[in-house]
Parts: structure tokens; sequence; C-alpha cells
């Protein structure tokens, strides 16, 4: 467990790197790729040359006989709501970190990315139960205290219920947010959250973000090993110079990788896949600038 001297220096080493990251990199870029979530209608006036042809009122057009377009105002806030998996697995990590600490670390970007963008930001931590929540604010103090909450949480449970977590952002977040929802999705049957994710879908802007650790997507050839599962405490013998179990666990990842991606597909929300050793910051950019070409 970190000392309260070991805490501060971590959330002011956070702070230092996210509000870099923010400046330098993301300048911009989180605005533009959520502007246009958050908007509302304002009036429909006669099409002008440059405007977006997405937004031509056809129903108005049609009566008039030339092209009217429909003109928007940003909303003046956005609320972003950050739903951060704390189960057990979360605290395995071979390379360069844990699952955890990659997970804190990307929360940590977003949120000052948000507060930066005058935006409000929460928290829903969650297991196979609701951990905590904290209620979207705005302002530095929060952000800080956000970031505390990630180094320090420590989960009563230990395994992993996707749909109760959306659940919960479902009944208590009452306007459209932006949500990141971080998590290895290393739940038994997770097809189980399909049918509320779709409801989130439907209300939210939602990014699935999997963090996964190189070994969770393949074993390494080291012989005889006793394997414990995080979440239930199995112990189990696994004979790593099997060839063919190796080969079945990895196909096993990118499966359940694949079945994964299709339910967010269907529910309408993008997925980002970040493996522990790998550089979040270039993922992170190419996803929001991805989000502001045309469609």
């Amino acid at each position: 467990m970190l000392t309260t001297a070991e805490i501060l220096k971590k959330v002011r080493e956070l702070e230092i790197t996210s509000k870099r990251l923010t400046r330098h990199i993301f300048t911009g870029e989180y605005h533009s790729a959520f502007k246009g979530r958050g908007m509302s209608f304002r009036e429909v006036r006669e099409y002008a040359a440059g405007d977006d042809i997405r937004f031509i009122d056809w129903n108005v057009s049609a009566r008039f006989g030339h092209p009217y377009s429909k003109l928007f105002e940003e909303e003046r806030e956005l609320t972003v709501m950050l739903l951060v998996d704390t189960s057990a697995s979360s605290l395995f990590g071979t390379v360069r970190a844990r699952k955890k600490d990659l997970i804190t670390e990307v929360c940590a970007v977003l949120a000052f990315s948000a507060i930066n963008n005058h935006d409000k930001v929460g928290v829903i931590f969650f297991s196979d139960k609701i951990e905590a929540y904290i209620a979207p604010k705005k302002g530095r103090d929060h952000v800080l205290y956000i970031v505390r909450q990630l180094l320090t949480m420590e989960p009563r449970r230990k395994g992993t219920n996707l749909s109760e977590a959306i659940r919960f952002l479902n009944r208590s977040a009452k306007q459209k947010s932006i949500v990141f929802m971080l998590s290895d999705f290393l739940e038994d049957g997770a097809e189980r959250f399909e049918d509320a994710l779709k409801v989130a879908g439907k209300k939210h802007d939602l990014t699935g973000i999997k963090v996964y650790d190189k070994m969770d997507m393949q074993l390494p050839n080291i012989g005889l090993i006793e394997a414990e599962d995080a979440e239930t405490g199995g112990l189990h013998w696994v004979d790593t110079g099997d060839f063919l179990l190796r080969s079945n666990y990895q196909r096993y990842f990118f499966d359940r990788t694949e079945r994964c991606k299709t339910i967010f597909h269907k529910a309408g929300c993008d997925l980002l896949h970040l493996r522990a050793d790998e550089d979040y910051v270039k993922i992170l950019q190419r996803f929001f600038i991805g989000r502001n070409r045309p469609a």
C-alpha cells in the first residue's frame, strides 16, 4: 500500500504528465473529437455555400422548394464519465506496468483533457458490484481528487460485472454524456452486458477501452507452471510447453476480443485496444483525430 507521501508524489507526477499531453499533444483534438456530441438545435435557415450537407433539413427544403440547413449551437459544457474496472484481474502485469497502472494514467489524461475543455468529469468504479461513485464536477481540485481515488481504491470484491456498471451509468447519468469504459473485459459470459450497452449507446457517446497484458494474449513457453485466477482464486497447473495449449489460449483471446468488438459495434459504440507495453498516447491521438473526419 502506498504511503501518503508516495500518493502525493504520484498524483503530482500524473498531473504533470497529463497536463503536458493535454497541452502539447491533445490540444484541440479532444474538443474537436467531441464537439457536436453535445449540440442543441437553434434554427433553420437557407442553405449557404460551405454548410454541412448532413444538416440539410429535407422536410423544410421540400416545402419551400430550395435547401435549408439546420443550425446547432454547442452546449456550453459536456459531462465526461469514466467507468473504471477495479477487479482483481486489473492488478496483473508482466511488462512495464500493471493494467491498473495504465488505466489510472489514461483516466488522468482524459480527466485533465475534460476540465481543460471546461467539461465536468465523474467516475464509476466497479468490480462485480459498484465500488464507488464520484459525481461529475468541474475544476482541478476535483480531478486531483479523482486521481487520488484511482491510485488508492481498494475494491471490496474481486470479480467483474460489466452489466452492473453500465446499468448504474444508465440510471445515474440523466443527460447525454461522453463515456469511457476502461476494462480488460475478462468477464465470463461477457455477452451478458450486450443489452445494457445497447441502452447506453442510444443515450450516451460511449467508448470502450480494452486494456490488456501481452500474456493475456500469448503464453510464454516456460514449461509447467501453477497459475491462479485472480478473480476466483482457483489454482491450475498449466503446461506452457504444450504447443496446442498455447495455440488454443491465443485463439481464445482473439475470439473473445472479436466478440467484444461485435457487441460494441452493434451498440453503436467505439472500442479501443491498449496493450500495457504500447504507447497509449499515439492510440488515443489517432482515435481523437479519426473522430474529427467527416463520416
